[in-house]
């Protein structure tokens, strides 16, 4: 088989794994969800456990967890026979990740689980296991086969297991009500801090780069203020200033295959009606969904009063390290 040939195969696999996975959710996934973000609630903890591969997949899944406002910590199901079980509090949650159910090393802390009277949530593929009966609930990530050639090396099952965890994770996040801002203050850092954390009005263009211009202006006038603040749009005002339009330089091509006359029409005739606008105190992120979402190129920003204060060019963004 070509390396090509290899990697979709993987490919295949592993997604018609996930459909499979998916097809099986039910009434214990609900349950789960409900508890952890109980959990969360009342600040208990989620302390997530497992081996090797099982056991990396965990350290992943417990820092979404954490990231999406879900205390989570990994416990070494080794070094937990020897101490580190102190990390587990009465009535924490326990996520216990093994695809078999009969990992040793975990299932020899099912009784120290027992005793914190810690509700145990597994995740794995054999719900009659070891682990699977001693569970309070059962996250089944039971695949068809592992991407692995042998059917071996754990590959389906771990991206099943991942899945399942980042949709708990989720799950409880919608349940919780967490919101973009909540999400913000835990991401102070790197791009997706930046995002989160700077406004609107802090990266927007203003004064001599905001074209503004009234209603009654022609577009050929119109073009050399675009021109003078190095933009693709203008933003297009009522009697009182109000946002009432956007006419852009995509909108003068367009115009311009059917319509020779179009420099001498005012704006009022070509604008675009309610264009799509952010607020100067919205986050970046809104920004950056709108741009995703509605596939434009310039971001109006308004105030409170519905007046453009600003513009966000996209091709500002890579600049600002927000994409």
């Amino acid at each position: 088989m070509t390396p090509l040939a290899r990697a979709r195969d993987v490919f295949r696999t592993e997604a018609a794994a996930l459909r499979t996975v998916a097809a099986a959710l039910d009434q214990s996934f609900v349950e789960a969800v409900k508890r952890v973000a109980r959990a969360a609630a009342e600040r208990r903890k989620v302390v997530v456990a497992g081996v090797g591969k099982s056991g990396n997949i965990g350290r992943k899944i417990a820092a979404t967890l954490s990231s999406t406002g879900c205390p989570a910590v990994v416990l070494n199901s080794v070094d937990a026979l020897h101490g580190d079980l102190g990390i587990l509090h009465e009535r924490d949650v326990v996520l216990a990740l093994s695809y078999s159910g009969e990992s040793e090393e975990l299932t020899h802390l099912l009784p120290a689980f027992k005793r914190f009277e810690a509700g145990i949530i597994a995740l794995t593929g054999a719900p009659k296991s070891t682990l699977g009966r001693h569970a309070d609930l059962v996250l089944n990530c039971r695949v068809p086969r592992e991407a692995c050639p042998f059917n071996l090396a754990p590959t389906s099952s771990s991206t099943a297991m991942l899945v399942m965890g980042d949709a708990l994770a989720l799950a409880v996040a919608d349940a919780r009500g967490i919101r973009l801002e909540d999400f913000a203050r835990r991401h102070p850092s790197g791009a997706i801090g930046r995002a989160l954390l700077v406004r609107v009005g802090d990266i927007m263009r203003q004064g001599d780069r905001n074209a503004v211009a009234p209603g009654s202006l022609a577009v050929k006038e119109a073009l050399l203020l675009m021109t003078r603040a190095r933009s693709g749009s203008v933003a297009v005002v009522d009697a009182r200033g109000r946002l009432a339009g956007v006419f852009t330089d995509g909108d003068l091509r367009r115009r311009m295959a059917g319509d020779d006359g179009v420099l001498a029409r005012t704006l009022r005739e070509v604008m675009t009606r309610k264009p799509v606008c952010i607020r100067e105190d919205a986050l970046a992120a809104e920004a950056l969904r709108l741009f995703d979402l509605r596939n434009i190129d310039d971001l109006i920003v308004v105030n409170a009063r519905g007046e453009p204060v600003g513009l966000v060019d996209s091709q500002d963004l890579p600049k600002l390290k927000l994409m």
